[in-house]
């Protein structure tokens, strides 16, 4: 094999690299996606019988469009670091960046469909009973929260690549 480059690290780790990396944006923009839908309609409905409480009500749907900024920035930090060329880049560590991006990801969905389905619910509910707002606001919060753990643990688990052997 005269000519061919050296490549030093496993050939198929970068796959599951990129495939975290997708998975992080993927999944996070499908809870965004669906929070924002699914809140966006209880936004409109309310608007019909309180057009005035309609910018108050918006909450649920800026929360949910965060959740696909946590999944970019775990698949930005995932690409930077599946460089095979500058350093080897082992299955150990695919697998990190691959358990990165799912961690990340899943949360993000996960917290998108809570704070779809609360949105929906709480901003009808706020304009028949406007007291109902700060709890509404606490249970987006704790919903949010599910997502940020998922982004904290995707940091953790990606920052393990390249700890696999001493080189």
């Amino acid at each position: 094999m005269a000519g061919a480059t050296t490549f030093s690290g496993d050939e198929t780790a970068p796959f599951f690299g990129f495939l975290g990396a997708a998975a992080a944006l993927v999944f996070s923009c499908m809870g965004a996606a669906y929070g924002t839908a699914k809140s966006g309609v209880g936004v409109a409905s309310m608007g019909v019988m309180r057009p005035e409480l309609v910018m108050k009500s918006i909450v649920p749907v800026v929360m949910a469009g965060v959740l696909g900024i946590y999944g970019l920035i775990i698949a930005v930090i995932i690409s930077t670091g599946i460089n095979p060329k500058a350093k080897p880049y082992y299955l150990f560590d695919g697998y990190a960046h691959l358990s990165s991006g799912l961690a990340c990801g899943l949360a993000g969905l996960a917290a998108g469909m809570a704070i779809g389905i609360v949105g929906d619910a709480g901003v009808r509910a706020n304009a028949q009973q406007p007291k109902l707002f700060v709890g509404m606001i606490l249970i987006l919060i704790f919903a949010e929260a599910l997502a940020l753990y998922g982004l904290i643990v995707g940091i953790i688990l990606s920052s393990r690549a390249g700890q696999s052997r001493a080189d």
